[in-house]
């Protein structure tokens, strides 16, 4: 089920809101959190009920090789169990998302031919998977406490973060469910988390999916593109990738806020930082703390030496890749991002001496070239889009280009006021951009507004317009872009 769409806004977020708090205004809050697992997993299981089984018996499977764990008191015993629970866990993430592309790369190399079956890529499985192997490794490690069975299912499923995170930790969730305070409706929170899904819901549904459909024609048509289309696709992507995660993040918070559930931050500005590295801690928070903390630091981090800290760093940023999906062009985007850490540490003091206008525009460039090969279907795809940019054939902004855009109240309005509205309509998409930019910069993000948020009339009008203008535009429902990783 989708956030964006009418059947979640106006029936399933209702009826799960309502028939939560009604079941904790009884008292009976086990009730409560089996409702809200139930609810869960029939927005997990509606675009397709063969996703059900297997969230299901990767939960099961994971509580209770934890559990096992729990309860040996040999060591070697548990830390076998902790490998069947590493290898179960990746292994499966490995067949269902990686196992076609690795045959494909078999049948390339070795000449043979293998059939290469097409997969059904459960939904958020990237997401519960490392939600999970997480809880596993924790375990392992002795930092869980221990939990019911229900606890663990409602800390994986909980909806606003099941499907793309953020990637959440057994010790953020459980505590709040399991704190009598967090389930008494509150007013506050509610009006906070409107707010959130409001704006959330506006910045998917009005700028990304409108320079989302720029992205698709120009992608579909790329060798027609002189260099001015080259970057407005390339830009449109930028703020379309920015806005859709932004989008589901806040949203996500905004849900959970509903619920008195504090969600960590998974998004903050990325496009404000000053070096890749900054980047990284601004952009997909959890995914990097996860990388970080069960990848980079068991590795030995910065604690080996100079040369081993970049190769860790490579080794991050390449499983950061793989991550994203089966496709030559993540691993390219990972590795790139990898080595631009790596040119960053090597570098520092030189690039600290910089001015702050020019690191910005260093790492902002660097991020929407390598944008272009996140985005591309292929490599050579990612190469002719680059090539159309530096030929710098400039030229006038295409008038298809322009129609993908839409904003058509805005192109009736230009067709009525004469030649200025003639050129405004061929020329809108510079200055939307040029906002966009501004908005990104110079306002504050949807997390600094929840910080000094207060239920004033001000804030009722523009969430009210917001949210109301959104579910106007819904067009057509369209899938985030993180549901596909």
């Amino acid at each position: 089920m989708l956030f964006n769409s009418y059947i979640f806004i106006f029936l399933f977020l209702p009826a799960a809101i309502i028939g939560y708090y009604t079941l904790n205004k009884l008292k009976k809050y086990v009730l409560g959190e089996y409702f809200l697992i139930i609810m869960s997993l029939i927005f997990y299981a509606y675009f397709n009920t063969s996703y059900f089984p297997i969230i299901f018996f990767s939960i099961l499977g994971n509580y209770y090789l934890v559990y096992m764990m729990n309860h040996l008191k040999y060591s070697n015993w548990k830390k076998a169990i902790f490998i069947i629970g590493l290898l179960s866990n990746i292994g499966i993430l490995f067949y269902y998302k990686y196992m076609g592309f690795f045959i494909q790369n078999i049948n390339v190399l070795f000449k043979t031919n293998f059939l290469i079956t097409k997969l059904l890529l459960p939904l958020g499985i990237s997401f519960f998977t490392f939600q999970q192997l997480s809880y596993v490794i924790d375990s392992y490690l002795g930092r869980v406490k221990t939990y019911s069975f229900r606890q663990y299912v409602l800390f994986v499923t909980f909806f606003p973060q099941l499907i793309a995170g953020p990637i959440v930790l057994h010790d953020e969730i459980i505590p709040q469910f399991k704190n009598i305070d967090k389930k008494t409706f509150n007013w506050n929170n509610f009006s906070e988390g409107l707010m959130a899904f409001s704006f959330g819901m506006a910045k998917k549904v009005i700028i990304a999916d409108s320079f989302g459909n720029v992205v698709n024609y120009g992608f579909a048509n790329l060798a027609g593109l002189d260099s001015t289309n080259a970057i407005f696709t390339m830009l449109s992507y930028t703020i379309q990738i920015y806005f859709d995660f932004s989008g589901y993040c806040d949203m996500a918070t905004g849900i959970a806020k509903m619920f008195n559930i504090d969600l960590p931050i998974n998004f903050n500005s990325p496009y404000k930082a000053l070096s890749i590295t900054e980047f990284w801690k601004r952009w997909h928070i959890t995914l990097t703390r996860f990388l970080r903390t069960y990848i980079y630091f068991p590795l030995g981090g910065n604690r080996k030496g100079q040369c081993r800290t970049y190769l860790n760093l490579f080794i991050v940023f390449l499983v950061s890749g793989l991550w994203h999906g089966a496709n030559y062009t993540f691993i390219v985007w990972g590795i790139l991002h990898g080595t631009a850490m790596i040119i960053e540490r090597i570098f520092k003091e030189k690039q600290e001496k910089l001015h702050p206008a020019l690191k910005w525009l260093m790492t902002i460039v660097f991020i929407n070239f390598t944008w272009i090969i996140f985005r591309a279907n292929t490599l050579n795809d990612a190469t002719i889009l680059i090539k159309q940019i530096m030929l710098f054939d400039f030229g006038s902004l295409s008038k298809d280009l322009v129609s993908a855009l839409g904003f058509n109240g805005l192109m009736y309005f230009f067709s009525h006021i004469g030649r200025i509205g003639y050129y405004m309509s061929n020329t809108y998409p510079v200055y939307a951009i040029i906002g966009i930019l501004f908005i990104i910069l110079f306002c504050k993000n949807t997390n600094e507004r929840i910080n000094t948020f207060k239920p004033t009339l001000l804030n009722c009008v523009v969430s009210s317009f917001l949210l109301f203008y959104s579910i106007l535009s819904l067009s057509g429902m369209s899938t985030f872009l993180y549901f596909n990783f």
